[in-house]
């Protein structure tokens, strides 16, 4: 399965922030969305991600003040991303290896979907679930 496959059931909206949004506004939009990440736009382009991670850290760093920043300031960038043709298991095997939990998905430029590390998981779960079922079936049947 790709990735296009996977966000086809998605909405096509895109919870986002822009670089120049303080990190005080963009840690309320996470909270009040239940997320953890929002992809970051800057002169209409992908330019990075922005995460609780990005907020522990500079939480940890900065202290209080840190809220006062930009998000273009404590984001991580530049943007890891995949093309929709990407199949579910190679971007799940991206994220492992680069500790990473939130992929921006793009298409001739423009992002097109925003997968989690729960997304992939997920499908990969309901996978070995129906595997085992045709395990199970075969083998009652024989």
């Amino acid at each position: 399965m790709t990735i296009a496959r996977l966000i086809e059931g998605h909405s096509p909206d895109i919870i986002s922030c822009d670089a120049a949004t303080s990190v005080r506004d963009a840690v309320a939009l996470l909270s009040e969305k239940r997320i953890g990440a929002l992809p970051v736009f800057k002169d209409g382009k992908i330019a990075g991600i922005f995460s609780e991670r990005d907020v522990v850290y500079q939480l940890a760093a900065h202290g209080p003040a840190m809220l006062d920043k930009t998000v273009a300031d404590v984001m991580t960038a530049p943007a890891i991303t995949v093309e929709k043709h990407l199949g579910v298991l190679d971007a799940l095997g991206m994220m492992t290896r680069r500790r990473i939990r939130h992929l921006p998905v793009v298409e001739n430029g423009a992002v097109a979907g925003f997968v989690s590390i729960g997304d992939l998981v997920k499908y990969r779960i309901e996978g070995i679930v129906a595997e085992a079922e045709a395990m199970r079936s075969y083998i009652q049947s024989a």
